[in-house]
């Protein structure tokens, strides 16, 4: 369904695959519903601004719901990402931190949710969400997973309910 509103409204495939940073610094191509007008990233950088003219209609939705994230979990049945994790950065972003944190980061497997998804979303500064990762991986468990896990599927069905 979100594939072919995607399709209706934009031209041009309905999954987007961008090159991201994974565990270890290894790279692979992350997949998520297209949420831009095609060629998007030729008209702008890699991150986006509230309002940006780039979003679509449909791609306003399914950002809003999280609904751009699920064809990730492709990525995580072949290993490049897992569940709960860091989000994984686009190779650019890496001179925005300290080398040692950079590797930090990179320690774990990155993933569809995280911690600074689940306690600040879009919120965050980007210290906050790099603090909220350290937090996660400092403190990696069984609960710690459920518990963000459980944390996300509440956000999101709280946003499909409005």
């Amino acid at each position: 369904i979100v594939a072919g509103l995607i399709r209706l409204e934009s031209p041009g495939a309905p999954i987007f695959r961008q090159l991201r940073v994974g565990r270890h610094g290894a790279t692979f191509r992350m997949n998520k519903f297209r949420s831009m007008v095609r060629d998007a990233a030729k008209l702008g950088g890699y991150s986006t601004k509230p309002g940006d003219s780039r979003i679509t209609r449909t791609g306003r939705f399914i950002r809003a719901t999280s609904l751009d994230e699920l064809p990730q979990l492709f990525n995580v049945l072949i290993g490049d990402m897992s569940l709960v994790g860091p989000r994984p950065d686009v190779p650019a972003q890496e001179e925005l931190y300290d080398p040692a944190d950079w590797q930090k980061r990179l320690s774990v497997r990155p993933g569809v949710t995280g911690l600074a998804q689940v306690t600040r979303r879009s919120n965050a500064t980007a210290q906050e969400r790099l603090e909220k990762d350290f937090e996660y991986i400092d403190n990696q468990s069984l609960g710690l997973y459920i518990k963000v896990l459980a944390l996300t599927v509440r956000l999101v069905l709280t946003k499909l309910a409005h």
